[in-house]
């Protein structure tokens, strides 16, 4: 069986989940997920948004290579890094919602402070 299993899938597969919900959460602000997902989405998200912070030609490029829409990339380096420009770090919130109706699984939302 090829690449780690974390999160219930191999690595290839829960990396293009996890590329996929940082993207919706630069995208909308928040979004609802489990516990254990949220966590790995927050220290991800966190990444990134330091690492817009500096908007040099070689950030964008990384950037562009994790995050799937480019007109996301845009809005993370003009808009969301430079909100967080003297915070140095803690641009997310995780506010646990209780579990989910039908598996029961501890369910969290994930905003942008």
């Amino acid at each position: 069986m090829p690449g780690t299993r974390k999160l219930g899938r191999t690595t290839d597969s829960r990396m293009a989940m996890l590329r996929g919900m940082v993207t919706f959460l630069f995208e909308n602000g928040k979004i609802e997920t489990t516990v254990t997902r949220a966590k790995e989405v927050k220290a991800l998200a966190e990444k990134y948004i330091t690492l817009a912070k500096d908007s040099s030609l070689a950030n964008k490029r990384q950037a562009l290579a994790f995050i799937t829409k480019e007109d996301v990339v845009q809005k993370l380096f003009n808009e969301i890094a430079p909100k967080y420009a003297d915070v140095k770090g803690g641009y997310c919130r995780i506010t646990k919602t209780g579990p989910r109706r039908g598996d029961a699984a501890e369910m969290a939302i994930i905003e942008l402070v």
